[in-house]
Protein backbone atom coordinates (compact mmCIF):
# COMPACT_ATOMS: atom_id res chain seq x y z
CA UNK A 1 0.00 0.00 0.00
CA UNK A 2 0.83 3.40 -0.92
CA UNK A 3 1.39 6.37 1.04
CA UNK A 4 -1.37 8.19 -1.12
CA UNK A 5 -3.36 4.86 -0.39
CA UNK A 6 -2.58 5.29 3.11
CA UNK A 7 -3.45 8.92 3.08
CA UNK A 8 -6.97 8.23 1.13
CA UNK A 9 -8.03 5.88 3.61
CA UNK A 10 -7.31 8.06 6.59
CA UNK A 11 -9.52 10.87 5.04
CA UNK A 12 -12.28 8.52 4.85
CA UNK A 13 -11.83 7.05 7.86
CA UNK A 14 -11.94 11.07 9.58
CA UNK A 15 -14.79 12.00 7.11
CA UNK A 16 -17.01 8.65 7.96
CA UNK A 17 -16.39 9.69 11.94
CA UNK A 18 -17.70 13.27 10.89
CA UNK A 19 -13.82 14.40 11.75
CA UNK A 20 -13.96 16.08 8.87
CA UNK A 21 -15.58 18.58 8.53
CA UNK A 22 -16.53 19.03 12.35
CA UNK A 23 -13.03 19.28 13.26
CA UNK A 24 -10.66 22.23 12.17
CA UNK A 25 -7.14 22.45 11.89
CA UNK A 26 -6.24 23.88 14.91
CA UNK A 27 -7.98 21.04 16.75
CA UNK A 28 -5.96 18.39 14.68
CA UNK A 29 -2.84 20.44 15.64
CA UNK A 30 -3.46 20.14 19.39
CA UNK A 31 -4.02 16.49 18.88
CA UNK A 32 -0.68 16.13 16.90
CA UNK A 33 0.37 17.82 20.24
CA UNK A 34 -0.56 15.26 22.40
CA UNK A 35 0.37 12.62 20.37
CA UNK A 36 4.21 14.25 20.13
CA UNK A 37 3.81 13.65 23.80
CA UNK A 38 3.13 10.06 23.71
CA UNK A 39 5.75 9.48 21.26
CA UNK A 40 8.67 11.15 23.25
CA UNK A 41 7.03 8.96 26.42
CA UNK A 42 7.16 6.00 24.02
CA UNK A 43 10.95 6.87 23.30
CA UNK A 44 12.23 7.37 26.42
CA UNK A 45 10.56 4.05 27.38
CA UNK A 46 11.96 2.27 24.59
CA UNK A 47 8.35 0.98 23.51
CA UNK A 48 9.11 -0.07 20.49
CA UNK A 49 5.47 -1.10 20.21
CA UNK A 50 4.19 2.26 21.16
CA UNK A 51 6.63 4.11 19.39
CA UNK A 52 4.99 3.25 15.98
CA UNK A 53 1.79 3.34 17.34
CA UNK A 54 2.75 7.30 18.36
CA UNK A 55 4.23 7.82 15.28
CA UNK A 56 1.16 6.50 13.46
CA UNK A 57 -1.13 8.74 15.45
CA UNK A 58 1.10 11.78 14.46
CA UNK A 59 1.04 11.03 10.75
CA UNK A 60 -2.82 10.36 11.34
CA UNK A 61 -3.59 13.79 12.91
CA UNK A 62 -0.97 15.37 10.41
CA UNK A 63 -3.20 14.25 7.45
CA UNK A 64 -6.57 14.92 8.91
CA UNK A 65 -5.44 18.53 10.24
CA UNK A 66 -3.76 19.41 6.25
CA UNK A 67 -7.19 17.78 4.88
CA UNK A 68 -9.37 20.57 7.01
CA UNK A 69 -6.49 23.51 6.25
CA UNK A 70 -7.04 22.78 2.44
CA UNK A 71 -3.11 21.42 2.09
CA UNK A 72 -2.50 18.00 0.89
CA UNK A 73 0.47 16.84 3.48
CA UNK A 74 2.55 14.69 0.83
CA UNK A 75 2.84 18.43 -0.78
CA UNK A 76 3.90 20.20 2.30
CA UNK A 77 6.22 17.57 3.08
CA UNK A 78 8.09 18.15 -0.32
CA UNK A 79 7.92 21.67 0.46
CA UNK A 80 9.77 21.33 3.55
CA UNK A 81 11.92 18.67 0.99
CA UNK A 82 12.65 21.47 -1.12
CA UNK A 83 13.81 23.63 1.63
CA UNK A 84 16.20 21.69 3.50
CA UNK A 85 17.17 19.01 0.61
CA UNK A 86 20.35 21.56 -0.24
CA UNK A 87 21.17 22.43 3.30
CA UNK A 88 25.46 21.53 4.13
CA UNK A 89 26.03 21.13 7.19
CA UNK A 90 26.83 18.19 10.06
CA UNK A 91 25.08 17.17 13.41
CA UNK A 92 27.67 17.88 16.47
CA UNK A 93 27.72 15.37 19.08
CA UNK A 94 25.60 18.04 21.35
CA UNK A 95 23.13 16.90 19.31
CA UNK A 96 22.62 20.63 17.42
CA UNK A 97 22.81 20.55 13.70
CA UNK A 98 25.43 23.30 12.96
CA UNK A 99 24.48 24.37 9.10
CA UNK A 100 27.70 25.78 6.66
CA UNK A 101 27.73 28.71 6.49
CA UNK A 102 27.55 30.03 2.48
Amino acid sequence: MTFDDLEQRVVAWAAARQIIPNSTAMAQALKTAEEVVELLQALHKHDTKEVIDAYGDCLVTLIIGAELYGVNVVSCLESAYDEIKDRKGHLGTDGIFYKDQA
